[in-house]
């Protein structure tokens, strides 16, 4: 459709001047309006990418006040969000477990103890995922950066190449490791920026508090649930012809030979994040906010050499969601105070008229997750429909915070649905083991199974914890 990048900024700005200009709805404020305009804009240019998205942002917040939608002030709030610096944080903390070597010992660790065939080889890479995701907000960094590699030597080990040889044991790993990492991204607060994303609009929106330890909570039983079945479910799905897989423990081993015993650096990070595991879930109690908390902790790290301040500096990923994630959460701020959110909850709500806010809930959650084969990012995904879908729910009855966690719960899992998903799967598909056919059968099938594991076991679940 757009043979450059140059066509795509000038759709973008097109789909915000149109907007801008068309007649506003009646009810609405012109300054509601004209902060939805710029809110779609950006929407879409987080969709399409004519600039990188922390540029999109930018630009967007500039214009926010330029054109007088936002005072100034309200256009850089979302700067001073402590969930932005949540995540700002939780990226440096998967800085500490790449750099040092931790999250591959770890890997490798569980790999000699139970790696003897291929389907505890696919439950190693998922225990090591959930492991490490309370730490790494990034689903890229933790299954690109710190499992691929692991599972791709494995494939070589074992001589499953891409090719004639894909079905061996490579490609049943491959989609193994990356739909595991998406359940685990649903799983922590802390696990993929979105989530955070989420927490912001779901206290925007709605005035629910996702706090660490309730996230965490809400999503353990089914969350592991779903852990337990993803590997099995792959095996049957894409079954491999190796079976059995003695050599990979003595694999791990000889890799844990040459990283050696744990140095100061790694025991470090391992402590310090357990430290920050405990503050995060006692938060009820202690009442110790969650980004001072990993403010402490990269401090200790940074005390101790762990890291240094060159890797905080240098660490793009986190300045970049700083940016990007700073400046929606002011435009949503914006959208959310201009009432326009409110209107738009009350239009919807009322053509749902007789049907139970039950059913309503759970057919827009299932239109949430869905609607992401259209999407390139869990991010833009996130951001152009939760919060609308969220005040949707509740006009309709829904209990807030219910209606909150089923919505956010599905952010991780629809990232297995393509091979464009979510950052990894480029990264997993592009390793050539699969065709694009045999990958959207595979995430498919997961998605539906994962959606019964949250949506239905979840649901029973939080209605223990008293969330509906």
């Amino acid at each position: 459709m757009f043979k450059n990048d140059f066509q795509k900024g000038i759709f973008t700005v097109l789909v915000g001047v149109i907007i801008w200009f068309c007649p506003m709805p009646a009810g609405l404020k012109p300054e509601a309006w004209h902060m939805f305009a710029l809110f779609v804009a950006t929407i879409v240019g987080f969709i399409l990418h004519p600039l990188p998205i922390g540029a999109i942002a930018l630009i967007a917040v500039g214009l926010s006040g330029f054109l007088k939608v936002l005072k100034p002030a309200e256009a850089l709030s979302g700067f001073g969000n402590t969930t932005i610096w949540l995540i700002v944080s939780a990226f440096l903390f998967a800085k500490g477990f790449i750099k040092t070597g931790l999250g591959r010992r770890i890997a490798y660790k569980i790999m000699a103890a139970i790696g003897s065939s291929s389907l505890k080889l696919g439950y190693t890479m998922a225990i090591t995922d959930l492991i490490i995701a309370p730490a790494t907000p990034s689903n890229t960094a933790r299954g690109g950066g710190i499992l691929f590699p692991i599972v791709r030597s494995l494939c070589s080990a074992f001589g499953s190449e891409p090719g004639p040889t894909s079905k061996k044991i490579g490609s049943y790993l491959m989609a193994c490791t990356f739909q595991n990492n998406c359940i685990t991204s649903s799983m922590f607060v802390t696990s993929v920026a979105p989530n955070l994303l989420c927490v912001t609009l779901a206290a925007q929106t709605a005035k629910v508090d996702l706090s660490w330890g309730f996230w965490a909570l809400a999503c353990s039983v089914p969350g592991i649930i779903a852990l337990l079945l993803c590997p099995y479910l792959v095996y049957k799905l894409d079954p491999p012809e190796l079976k059995q897989t003695p050599e990979a423990p003595e694999i791990a081993r000889k890799e844990l030979s040459k990283m050696g015993p744990m140095t100061k650096d790694e025991k470090t990070v391992l402590g310090v994040f357990i430290l920050a595991l405990i503050l995060w879930a006692t938060a009820s109690f202690t009442k110790l906010d969650a980004t001072m908390v990993a403010f402490v902790c990269i401090g200790i790290m940074l005390v101790r050499s762990a890291i240094n301040w060159e890797d905080v500096t240098t660490e793009k990923g986190a300045w970049d969601t700083l940016f990007w994630m700073g400046g929606l959460m002011s435009l949503a701020g914006g959208l959310a105070k201009s009432g326009f959110i409110a209107w738009f909850a009350k239009g919807v709500a009322g053509s749902l008229t007789g049907i139970s806010w039950f059913a309503t809930l759970y057919l827009l959650a299932i239109i949430y997750m869905y609607i992401h084969y259209g999407f390139a990012s869990l991010s833009a995904h996130v951001s152009a429909v939760y919060a609308a879908f969220l005040a949707v729910a509740i006009a309709a009855g829904a209990p807030p915070v219910f209606a909150a966690m089923v919505l956010a719960c599905l952010t991780g899992i629809m990232g297995g649905l393509t091979h464009y998903a979510t950052g990894p799967a480029p990264i997993y598909f592009g390793a050539g083991y699969h065709t694009q056919p045999e990958w959207w059968k595979v995430g498919f099938f997961v998605s539906i199974v994962n959606m019964i594991c949250f949506l239905g076991i979840g649901a029973i679940w939080w209605k223990v914890l008293g969330m509906w």
